[in-house]
């Protein structure tokens, strides 16, 4: 190899290493970020399995920048404020998104 080519290499390696530090694939979100989000999505959901009035399994949780989105399906409207009681009782979380729809 010439002195160019390891040249190009090098420079090439350190301006892809460098840029994927700036943001993860969430958008513009950190990776702190990102993570803080992710514990907050796992402590929603561990904290539904736990309580016996909901069901965990049909609700879906997402976290952004510590906005919850809850969706999915509840048995009740009792079952679905209870999810959203949940989500913001989770240290971290700033505003709830109740998107749960009610089966008839």
């Amino acid at each position: 190899m010439t002195n160019r080519t390891t040249l190009a290499l090098i420079t090439s390696a350190f301006l892809l290493l460098s840029a994927t530090g700036c943001a993860v694939s969430r958008g513009q979100e950190s990776v702190g970020n990102y993570i803080d989000d992710s514990t907050i999505t796992t402590q929603v959901k561990a904290r539904m399995v736990e309580n016996k009035q909901v069901d965990a399994a049909a609700i879906s949780v997402e976290t952004m920048k510590g906005t919850v989105m809850l969706s999915g399906f509840a048995k009740n409207g009792t079952e679905k404020t209870m999810a959203e009681t949940i989500a913001r009782g989770v240290k971290g979380v700033t505003n709830v998104k109740n998107e749960i729809a009610v089966r008839p």
